[in-house]
């Protein structure tokens, strides 16, 4: 029988003991003011899309809000640099 490489015991259970291991991804909502269109959606999407580790963007227009799932914590000042590229403004974490 060959050695199960997963991290879950055959019971179903993960981590037992004191391991500090993330599994799968983190979801972040950003606010962004200035975005008015489909246009500014896919400018900001596109930009903080070419960050490491991000793997999903999905920026909406008339909430302001952009949500981006990652396989780690972003750096916020590398969020905020983005979407000033893409001549927007972060305004912080969404609540």
């Amino acid at each position: 029988m060959a050695e199960n490489s997963s991290c879950c015991t055959p019971e179903g259970s993960c981590h037992s003991g004191g391991t500090d291991v993330q599994v799968g991804e983190v979801t972040t909502t950003y606010r962004v003011t200035g975005m008015t269109c489909g246009h500014c959606e896919g400018a900001v999407s596109s930009e903080i899309g070419e960050l490491a580790g991000v793997s999903s963007v999905q920026a909406v227009a008339a909430t302001g809000l952009v949500t981006v799932t990652s396989k780690a914590p972003l750096d916020e000042d590398a969020v905020r640099a983005a979407v000033d590229e893409a001549g927007y403004e972060l305004v912080g974490q969404a609540a």
